[in-house]
């Protein structure tokens, strides 16, 4: 049996979108996106991440509907550009999910013990691992409770900023910062957003893909961009610019400067429980991107397997933990997932070039071959203005990716394509 019971309509697939996005990063990453912005070049440098997040959305909701199968960009990269574009995808992203799945575990054995911070976080994966491998429809309703959880948090973060900041407009319009701290800002501020496809990945256990995922997609990103500007004024304004560039966790300084640090503990709980619900997603991404390669022999092919009952792939998703309980228990990849940002870039660049060739869409007033060109071109500007580290890091991984793909089959053919549906 290799195929995937498909069991999610809008609400579970919105849910499991939120799931992806509303992570650790949302507690963390106003920091240095302010730092690197200059401060108030903060919420310019979001709206542009959102603006390139929903032109990926896009493309990805529309493929997804023309391909709903498990892979994502993987599967859409074979079918219209080539098997190479499509490896390429599917490489990038694997390696770089698989660290950040690391990356997420560890962070929540340095929140629950961190004494016994490898030993929580190998736990942590075996815990969501067991969770996946129990079906996507529980996958899903954990994932409800924890996003319920999460949006407690930020409503009592908003709500404590508005009453006791107080929240300085005035800081809002401050001057500073330059345009490439903006697009540098923007980089990092695009992955507070990653996840938003995830539904994509999952396509090939969702009800009406053709109905479903158009929707799901823009309604999740549009509901975390709303969430992430009002949260992004707060901060700001009860901080300031300089505080909120060198603040390591921005949402409890809210609170704390609010005059109530009595909370601080609910937003570290808040951020733990994020992270958990990250980690979930990650792993069932991954693990049906592996899948995808798994078929298509560009991964082992007993790792195309899908369990009778449950109707996951479990082998995929058991390797998938494998790998990141070893990184975990044997390297620190919190300080050196940088790539992971580089390659995740390089990801929907690839899906926005896949959408470039569907041709024009008579049934939308948007412009999507537009949104496509935007995206494309966004994705790659905003991945080479990432730090340098993050650059060499994520392009010498696809570098690395592509030698094997050749040495595997002796050459590629970036312009060859499959036979589309």
């Amino acid at each position: 049996m290799d195929q995937l019971a498909r069991r999610l309509g809008v609400p579970d697939a919105v849910v499991i979108g939120l799931g992806s996005m509303l992570g650790a990063g949302v507690f963390v990453v106003f920091g240095p996106a302010a730092a690197a912005a200059g401060g108030v070049g903060l919420l310019p440098a979001l709206v542009l991440a959102g603006f390139v997040a929903f032109c990926n959305a896009t493309s990805s909701a529309r493929l997804a509907a023309r391909y709903p199968e498990s892979g994502g960009t993987y599967v859409y990269g074979r079918e219209r550009l080539g098997p190479f574009a499509g490896f390429l995808a599917g490489w990038g992203f694997v390696v770089g999910k698989t660290a950040s799945c690391a990356a997420m575990a560890l962070t929540i054995g340095a929140y629950l013990w961190p004494g016994q911070a490898r030993l929580v976080a190998a736990a942590a994966v075996l815990a969501v691992t067991a969770v996946n491998l129990r079906g996507i429809g529980k996958t899903a309703a954990v994932t409800r409770a924890l996003v319920a959880l999460v949006l407690a948090v930020l409503a009592l973060v908003t709500v404590v900023g508005l009453l006791g900041g107080p929240v300085h407009l005035d800081r809002l319009g401050e001057s500073g910062g330059s345009a490439r701290g903006v697009l540098t800002a923007a980089g990092l501020l695009f992955f507070a957003f990653a996840g938003y496809a995830r539904i994509a990945t999952l396509g090939e256990e969702v009800r009406d893909p053709q109905r479903t995922i158009p929707r799901a997609v823009p309604l999740a990103l549009g509901v975390v961009l709303a969430i992430y500007l009002v949260l992004a004024v707060v901060a700001l304004g009860v901080l300031g610019a300089d505080r909120l560039a060198a603040s390591a966790a921005p949402l409890v300084d809210v609170v704390t400067a609010a005059g109530l640090p009595g909370l601080a503990w609910v937003v570290r709980a808040g951020a733990t429980i994020a992270v958990v619900g990250v980690l979930l997603s990650l792993v069932a991404g991954v693990g049906r991107t592996t899948l995808a390669m798994a078929r298509r022999h560009d991964l082992p092919g007993a790792l195309a397997a899908v369990h009778r009952v449950h109707q996951v792939p479990r082998r995929a998703e058991l390797a998938v933990a494998a790998v990141v309980i070893v990184v975990v228990l044997l390297g620190d990849v919190r300080g050196a997932i940088g790539f992971s940002s580089c390659t995740v870039l390089v990801y929907y660049a690839i899906t926005n070039a896949a959408a470039l060739t569907l041709g024009r869409d008579p049934d939308r007033r948007l412009p999507v071959q537009v949104l496509a060109a935007l995206g494309l071109v966004g994705c790659l500007l905003l991945a080479v203005n990432l730090p340098l580290s993050s650059v060499l890091a994520g392009f010498g991984v696809l570098a690395v990716g592509a030698a094997w793909y050749a040495l595997r089959t002796g050459h590629w053919r970036p312009g060859q394509r499959l036979n589309r549906r």
